[in-house]
């Protein structure tokens, strides 16, 4: 046998060929069929020819190095080294099926999820989350060749085991994303009926909006159905006498009243700061009340952002009478 360690490349053809796993991750088990040692595995880890993504697998040392220099590589590395070690069975799905998907979290998932139809043999590891369900064909696809559940099964799976609120997170992000359909959602749904949380995942799914943009926006529409408050219309276009003045998060009609997330970088930029005070000053000109809050409001204290939209609501209806009053 040639040195495996001058060149990796001579590795691959014995171990896994045409294998297509992420930057050629192979098990430790594929290893020593292939007549690695234990100690040579280890001195090809110290030397860099490999990198051990997590217990049991490694992934080629040159390649995974490219990837960890990427945003989300070493989430991708995670996630393909656990379908590894796990088995043929094992699916990508919740948290990292959403990852895979590009579909909004609202908190960044703390291991490999994955879901496999029955649990065969299966032995715990770090790093690793797996759980144990049916898993139709039509409810798997691929992602950079690694087997992962479809959008709309990540977002009802995701809907079943999170919260309410972190399940329209997901939900409001693959429908704007186009990812899913409403349709879709249900049919998945249907076919998991008898399942823990179905009833949360049905509730999401009806509550679900694709014209959210943001997981700031899903959960501050969360916060305003918990507060009491009236559902808002979402990306309205208000205001002018030409042509609107700009498209709001959020308006109540009936009130007159908008209401606008601040993100974090929304004022970093004084221009940007200075064209929203005067988009503000046209639309209160125009006879609109207009609220902003920012993430740590509708997070913390989000009773104190409903009141201060019901303040908006009264004013907005006493300007509303009044205007209808003086054309009288």
């Amino acid at each position: 046998m040639s040195e495996p360690g001058a060149n990796l490349c001579l590795m691959r053809a014995p171990i896994m060929p045409e294998s297509g796993r992420v930057a050629g991750i192979v098990t430790t088990a594929e290893l020593t069929a292939a007549g690695f040692s234990d100690d040579r595995i280890k001195t090809l880890a110290r030397r860099g020819d490999l990198h051990m993504v997590c217990r049991g697998a490694y992934a080629d040392g040159s390649r995974a190095r490219e990837l960890l220099v990427l945003a989300g590589g070493k989430q991708l590395l995670r996630v393909a080294a656990a379908v590894a070690v796990t088995g043929p069975c094992a699916v990508a799905s919740h948290e990292s099926a959403a990852y895979l998907h590009s579909i909004d979290l609202l908190d960044a998932p703390d291991a490999a999820v994955l879901t496999c139809p029955q649990r065969r043999n299966w032995h715990a590891r770090a790093g690793i989350r797996l759980h144990v369900a049916d898993m139709p064909a039509e409810h798997v696809t691929t992602v950079v060749g690694l087997p992962v559940t479809t959008p709309a099964r990540t977002v009802i799976d995701l809907a079943r085991a999170l919260t309410f609120r972190e399940g329209v997170v997901a939900a409001d992000s693959a429908l704007h994303r186009k990812l899913v359909t409403k349709p879709g959602l249900a049919t998945v749904l249907a076919s998991s009926k008898r399942w823990p949380g179905v009833r949360r995942a049905a509730a999401v799914i009806d509550f679900a909006d694709g014209l959210a943009e943001s997981p700031l926006e899903s959960i501050a529409r969360v916060a305003f159905s918990d507060c009491g408050l009236p559902p808002p219309e979402l990306q309205v276009w208000l205001g002018g006498t030409v042509e609107p003045v700009g498209r709001v998060d959020f308006y109540w009609r009936q009130y007159r009243t908008i209401a606008e997330v601040d993100g974090a970088g929304k004022y970093a930029d004084p221009g940007r700061a200075r064209a929203q005070l005067r988009r503000d000053s046209m639309l209160r000109d125009d006879g609109f009340e207009v609220v902003h809050f920012t993430w740590p409001q509708i997070t913390q204290t989000p009773e104190q952002v409903a009141a201060s939209i019901r303040k908006a609501f009264r004013r907005g209806t006493r300007n509303a009478a009044a205007g209808i009053a003086k054309a009288g």
